[in-house]
């Protein structure tokens, strides 16, 4: 989850893109989270309009205890969703100040065991939002849905907002996961060829398309197929040219499409990558 992006166009309604040739996944998305003064989507209509594009599975991430309890009962209804459930760096800060961060561990571990949870996640780090105060509670909270994720043997997603050097030194203390993947990928290009050597998975988000983003581009050119995923992280961080308007899954084409390029392989080629590589993560929906 990234905070608002509104450089340009909240509240424009992007078109739908072409189709893509073979369909995939989106790896991260957040259809429990409305933008200011937006209502929240409706989840089969956003199902829907995905597929009609060629996104026909969804990965939707609960990062907060409403939005887990969300995720866990959406995951049963919807069968192209699989979920993640976890305490967003952020909130474990506030949860640990008001004593109640050992119950919503309780409860995240609970919501674990649904079988179509196959997410711990998103946690990590956050040195954008949370000051240096905060920064023990939200590192604790990042080992210990390390430790979840292996006893549940679920993928792991991982937040990182400017605190690269620190969530690589805690996954390497703590013994990653055999899934781990780095969301929204932020890095440049010697974390991305780091991440690769040790087997994560870069998950890229519509950021890529930025004109300003050639260093995040660099990170995903050096990024084998075998270790691509795409997302959202909608409602935020949509695609050129939709920038600063809200996101969804049914815009994921456009992320492909530029990342085909960087890559220099053909959309379908990728698409296939993107797919194998989901359900190598995630298992099969």
């Amino acid at each position: 989850m990234t905070p608002h992006d509104q450089r340009s166009g909240h509240g424009r309604v992007p078109d739908a893109p072409d189709p893509l040739p073979i369909p995939v996944v989106d790896n991260h998305t957040h259809l429990d989270i409305a933008r200011d003064g937006e209502d929240l989507p409706d989840v089969a209509a956003a199902i829907a309009a995905a597929t009609a594009v060629g996104v026909d599975r969804i990965v939707q991430i609960g990062c907060d205890l409403p939005g887990a309890r969300f995720t866990a009962e959406q995951v049963d209804l919807h069968p192209q969703m699989l979920g993640g459930v976890a305490i967003h760096p952020n909130e474990a800060p506030r949860l640990a100040a008001q004593g109640s961060l050992d119950a919503a561990y309780a409860e995240i571990e609970a919501l674990a065991s649904h079988p179509r949870i196959r997410v711990i996640g998103e946690t990590g780090l956050d040195y954008f939002r949370t000051g240096p105060e905060g920064l023990a509670s939200q590192q604790d909270s990042f080992r210990w849905h390390i430790d979840l994720a292996k006893r549940t043997g679920k993928a792991l997603q991982i937040h990182d907002r400017d605190s690269h050097d620190d969530v690589l030194r805690i996954l390497a203390e703590e013994g990653a996961p055999d899934r781990t993947v780095m969301h929204c990928f932020s890095g440049d290009l010697e974390m991305a060829r780091e991440c690769v050597e040790r087997g994560y998975y870069l998950s890229f988000a519509g950021t890529v398309t930025f004109k300003n983003a050639a260093g995040l581009r660099d990170a995903l050119a050096v990024t084998p197929l075998e270790r691509v995923l795409v997302e959202t992280d909608a409602p935020y961080l949509t695609p050129v040219p939709w920038r600063g308007a809200t996101n969804a899954p049914y815009l994921v084409p456009l992320t492909v499409r530029v990342m085909a390029g960087v890559l220099g392989v053909a959309v379908p080629t990728l698409c296939e990558a993107i797919s194998a590589n989901s359900e190598a993560v995630y298992g099969p929906w």
